[in-house]
Parts: C-alpha cells; sequence; structure tokens
C-alpha cells in the first residue's frame, strides 16, 4: 500500500510538471509572437517613418501634388516628404539627398536632382534622376555627375532644367540625350500649358519671356516676381521675394494681387483652387481664396 501511494504521488508530480511545462511553453511563444509582431510592425513603417523634427520643414526647395493619392509632397535637403491631409510629414523611401528641384511627372512618378545625402559615394552633382514609385526608390538617368538642377519643369513631353552648376537652360525628351537652349540666369520658370515654346520666367532683373522654348529670351513687363505657377491656359500664379500673391488671366501680360503669405517663399506649388507655399523657417502653409487667408498644410510635430 505504501509503495503504491508513493507511485501515485510521483505520477501526480510528474503531471504538475508536464502541466507547468506547457504552459511555460505557451507564455513563451505569446513572447515571441509579440516581439516577432513588433518587428514586422517595425519593418513596415521603417520604409516611411514620421518626421518629427520641424527642421525638415525649414529647407524645401519644391512641392508637387501626386495625382496618384492626392498628397503633397515636398523636396527638402534631407529628401521627399509626403504630407498626407491631417498628418504629420512622413519621409518617402530611405533616400535622403539634398533635393533642389522636384516635379511631378505623373501618378507616382518624380523627377529631381541636387546632390547627395552627406556621406554618401559618388559625384557631387545627381543629375537627373527619376522615381516611378512615388518617391521610394530611386534611379539616375543623366547627368550624374555634370549638372545640379535648381529648376526642373515638365510639360508636352519635355523635360526642362536649369543647371545651376554652369548657368544653363537644357531640354530633354527621353530624359538622357540633352540640347543646351539658353545661358539665362533663371529663377524660377514655367511652360505654357497649351504651347509647349512659351515659357516664362523669373530672372534677377525681372521677367523674361520665351517664344521658341527657351531658346532665345526677352524682357517682359510685370512686377518682379519670385517663384510661378502655370496650370491653366486661364489662370497663372506668381509670388514675389515679400510674398504677394499675384494672379494673371493672360498668360503673364497683366497682373493682378490677390494676398500674401508672411515670410520668405522657397517654393510654390498650385493644384486646383489650393495654393501651397513654402515659407523659409515658417513650414508649409496653404490657401483655398487665392491667397487671402493661408492655414499650416501639415500638423506642427
Amino acid at each position: 500500500m505504501v509503495k503504491l501511494a508513493a507511485d501515485r504521488n510521483r505520477k501526480g508530480r510528474g503531471l504538475v510538471r508536464r502541466a507547468a511545462f506547457r504552459r511555460g511553453l505557451i507564455i513563451a511563444t505569446a513572447l515571441a509572437l509579440v516581439v516577432v509582431s513588433g518587428l514586422v510592425v517595425w519593418s513596415r513603417t521603417r520604409a516611411t517613418p514620421v518626421v518629427t523634427s520641424p527642421v525638415d520643414m525649414d529647407q524645401v526647395h519644391g512641392l508637387g501634388v501626386n495625382p496618384g493619392n492626392g498628397s503633397l509632397y515636398a523636396a527638402t535637403h534631407s529628401g521627399v516628404l509626403r504630407l498626407p491631409n491631417g498628418d504629420l510629414p512622413q519621409r518617402v523611401g530611405e533616400a535622403q539627398q539634398d533635393t533642389m528641384a522636384f516635379v511631378v511627372a505623373g501618378s507616382d512618378h518624380f523627377l529631381a536632382s541636387g546632390h547627395p545625402a552627406p556621406g554618401h559615394d559618388g559625384p557631387a552633382d545627381l543629375g537627373l534622376i527619376e522615381s516611378t514609385d512615388g518617391g521610394r526608390t530611386w534611379k539616375t538617368l543623366s547627368l550624374s555627375g555634370g549638372a545640379a538642377f535648381h529648376t526642373l519643369r515638365y510639360g508636352h513631353g519635355t523635360v526642362f532644367g536649369f543647371n545651376y552648376t554652369n548657368g544653363q537652360l537644357l531640354a530633354s525628351k527621353d530624359k538622357t540625350t540633352w540640347d543646351k537652349r539658353a545661358d539665362i540666369a533663371l529663377r524660377d520658370f514655367v511652360i505654357s500649358p497649351t504651347d509647349p515654346d512659351t515659357l516664362l520666367a523669373t530672372t534677377l532683373d525681372g521677367m523674361a519671356r520665351s517664344a521658341d522654348g527657351g531658346r532665345t529670351w526677352t524682357a517682359a513687363a510685370g512686377p518682379k516676381l519670385a517663384l510661378l505657377s502655370w496650370p491653366s491656359s486661364s489662370v497663372l500664379w506668381a509670388v514675389t521675394t515679400d510674398g504677394d500673391v499675384m494672379r494673371s488671366s493672360d498668360g503673364g501680360a497683366g497682373w493682378m494681387p490677390t494676398g500674401r503669405v508672411e515670410g520668405t517663399p522657397t517654393a510654390f506649388a498650385t493644384h486646383e483652387a489650393d495654393l501651397f507655399v513654402a515659407v523659409q523657417e515658417g513650414g508649409i502653409v496653404r490657401s483655398s481664396d487665392a491667397g487671402e487667408t493661408w492655414t499650416p498644410a501639415h500638423p506642427s510635430p
């Protein structure tokens, strides 16, 4: 009888140990799943981490709305940021190049130029680079080491770029071979939405106009403007260095003031009824009433 009781006690202790082992295994598995899930979430969000430093918004060189998702994108000193409506800016992809020139050429299709991120090997001038996935990845198309475009425009199947390194306006239909159009010191320029040969530019000496695709230029009357946007045949927008917003309904022959933005504008874009201006040390602001009133285009971090 004593032996039978001892056997039962040993079996009972074994059952308890096995039950405890199973409980421990379940707990360990659950913890492992939590850790793995956290890694998965981290890996998914790592591609577009949220930018919380306001410094990223102080050096904006270009703006554009992506028709692929309707979001505003900002080309900055440290990469391209996406500004979803009502959400914090998000860095797009891993590239953090100094994106001096930026233009939206189509849905998720961006063209850009500038200089590599600090510490990256390669030429100091990026030439023309392209993204076809909304800025997540970039590839070099042409002029690597030979051009740093500080202004890019795309229209009528042609990309125009002002090469800051030598003061030349270049044009290309295939984004690979380039045609020199003029030696001219441009601040900004736009292409007519209806005529591929008509270009309007701002210079340190005032407005200039070309009727032959940028090959020759003549002085144009008008106020001293800095940044331009020509979204349609019926309206041409501009911002002065002092922040005055101007509108022309006749292709730049006459101008009418419509509003004002506080600060020094560094980039300008329009989309439908909205105006977007990047203000030096002031972030990006938005107006839906022709510049009369402005609100932040993104929430403060």
